[in-house]
């Protein structure tokens, strides 16, 4: 007994061990559960919108279109209920739309916490676990009638995954939405779910024999598996999903729209489906940041030079054409044809958050802030009730937004986007805080492994008055780092594909202890930095002013700060 629990206890703690040592970005990203946003401001107005009603519409139609039903019909042939007569009818991927809908929820639980809420993310849960298999696999487009599976399915599993039975692609938005759900509340029933789902893969899809060797027709399990592997510190998801890259361009089917025309590291162009395309893209700087590999590194540098250079339009919006819902040729970027699907703007933001974490450069969030403010906020509607698919640049009137699609994927991603907000505004990397988004919230977060809590006051976008305060300095002293935006100095995006056409000349200053000072700008990373030497509690704060006014194209606004004790 003794020798069992003391083997017992080196198991638990060799697990332990995985999950604190697991290796992470150059860069770390400060999660979700570290930050409040204020209530009022341009940002908690739209989470209040995503809460009370984005969320609540997401899971009626969840309800109303038998998503769960799917579920529940794949638990009873799993029971040994005769199921033979079912048509499985919809799309192969509409298990995704439970998984996104939960994950959006989940960041709004860190944000609004709701027992109700709560409790009905229970409930589905349970319905989804009951349709799981005895291995792992759950997909329920096959499991429902296994003899007569959806009709995008094949006969067997992983045979058409490449095409179009999406399996991967269910696991991708599983593995995220378990992950959010596991930060948020700390409980391990939809992540040990998806991590059973994992482990199945990992048996099955890989390049050894007896496995299936496919590679995601539609991508994002790459990036999903790279997050479990920093959830988990268990290297094999690392492994799965660098194998996911690494095979595309040299299995079944090798084309371009969902970019397997060469293999990754040697693209050097953003082509194909914008959507897959940027999830793709995601996972490679993923795989780049987590593993160094200098290959991957190169090969996503590339095809961002392309994208910012010659194919994003001013809003942030990628895919130019409908045909596909694709990137078009270089410089292809016509305003009233324009595609600009709204997942592709938020895959455009997974990028360029990635890079950054990987780079540290300030270039990346120019892009995601753009992007952010535009390409994505225009895909749902100020009340959180419709939705655009795409966002074209001009119209004669004939694009309207909608309560919903029959292919839900836009609405269902903008619930799970606009809630993760708050998870972008910080990073850390040893004793460097970065501050890359501008909004009023209150952030309790590490710096060296030490507390810090910051507040932002600020009415940005609407005002470019930034007032950054610091309430709680457990870390002594460490360099605050502020991005100074390319639109500020008159660099509407990284590249030489826009410029400004008005003689508009903005400007901004700092002021620390109420005395104007002179920024410490990095030319390479366009930071602005400070050294905070404030510990305790003791407040310091840093204020920007920008001269910035309201008929600026675009909605931003930021400047630099004050320092004020």
């Amino acid at each position: 007994m003794k020798r069992l629990l003391l083997f017992l206890f080196a198991i638990c703690q060799l697990s332990i061990l995985n999950w604190a040592n697991a290796q992470n970005y150059p860069i770390q990203p400060v999660p979700f559960t570290s930050v409040s946003i204020e209530q009022g401001t341009f940002w908690g107005q739209r989470l209040q919108a995503s809460r009370d009603v984005t969320i609540p519409l997401a899971f009626s139609k969840c309800e109303s279109e038998g998503r769960y039903k799917n579920f529940e019909i794949a638990a009873r042939q799993l029971r040994g209920e005769d199921t033979s007569k079912v048509k499985v009818s919809g799309y192969s991927f509409d298990d995704t739309d439970p998984y996104k809908t939960i994950e959006g929820a989940s960041y709004l639980l860190q944000t609004y916490p709701d027992k109700r809420l709560k409790a009905y993310i229970d409930s589905v849960l349970a319905i989804i676990a009951s349709a799981q298999e005895p291995d792992g696999y759950l997909y329920t487009a096959r499991t429902m009638n296994p003899s007569h599976p959806h009709e995008w399915s094949g006969p067997k599993r992983w045979v058409k995954e490449e095409d179009l039975s999406h399996e991967l692609y269910n696991l991708g938005h599983m593995v995220e939405a378990a992950i959010a759900h596991y930060q948020a509340t700390g409980e391990r029933t939809f992540l040990d779910i998806a991590i059973r789902y994992a482990d199945c893969v990992c048996r099955e899809v890989g390049p050894n024999p007896g496995q299936a060797c496919v590679v995601p027709g539609h991508q994002i399990a790459e990036m999903a598996l790279a997050k479990l592997y920093t959830v988990t510190g268990e290297k094999k998801y690392l492994d799965e999903a660098k194998f996911l890259l690494d095979y595309r361009g040299k299995t079944t089917i090798v084309h371009d729209y969902s970019q397997a025309h060469k293999p990754v590291v040697d693209q050097d162009e953003a082509v194909g489906h914008a959507v897959r395309a940027a999830y793709m893209y995601s996972g490679m700087a993923d795989v780049a940041a987590l593993t160094g590999d200098k290959a991957y590194i190169q090969a996503i540098d590339r095809i961002w030079e392309n994208i910012v250079g010659r194919k994003m339009y001013i809003t942030g919006g990628i895919g130019s054409t409908s045909n596909g819902e694709a990137f078009g040729r270089n410089y292809e970027l016509p305003n009233m044809s324009a595609y600009c699907e709204t997942c592709a703007a938020i895959g455009n933001v997974y990028v360029n958050h990635r890079l950054f974490l990987l780079h540290g450069e300030s270039k990346y969030y120019d892009v995601l802030e753009r992007t952010l403010y535009n390409g994505v906020l225009s895909g749902v509607s100020l009340d959180g009730g419709k939705f655009f698919y795409p966002n074209p640049l001009e119209s004669m009137g004939q694009h309207q937004r909608q309560a919903w699609f029959g292919c839900a994927c836009c609405p269902s991603n903008i619930c799970r986007f606009i809630p993760s907000v708050p998870g972008y505004f910080y990073q850390t990397k040893d004793r460097d805080l970065y501050v890359n988004l501008f909004g009023g919230n209150t952030a309790n977060l590490k710096v060296g492994g030490k507390d810090v809590t910051l507040t932002q006051q600020t009415q940005y976008p609407w005002d470019g008055d930034i007032l950054l305060t610091i309430t709680k300095n457990k870390a002594g002293q460490f360099r605050l780092r502020i991005r100074i935006p390319g639109w500020v100095q008159n660099r509407p995006v990284p590249s030489d594909l826009y410029e400004y056409a008005d003689t508009k000349r903005l400007g901004y200053s700092i002021k620390v202890n109420g005395e104007e000072v002179t920024s410490h700008l990095s030319p390479l990373s366009r930071m602005v930095t400070w050294a905070s030497t404030a510990s305790g509690n003791g407040a310091t704060a840093w204020r920007f002013t920008s001269t910035w006014s309201p008929d600026w194209y675009g909605h931003w606004s930021v400047s630099r700060p004050t320092k004020v004790v």
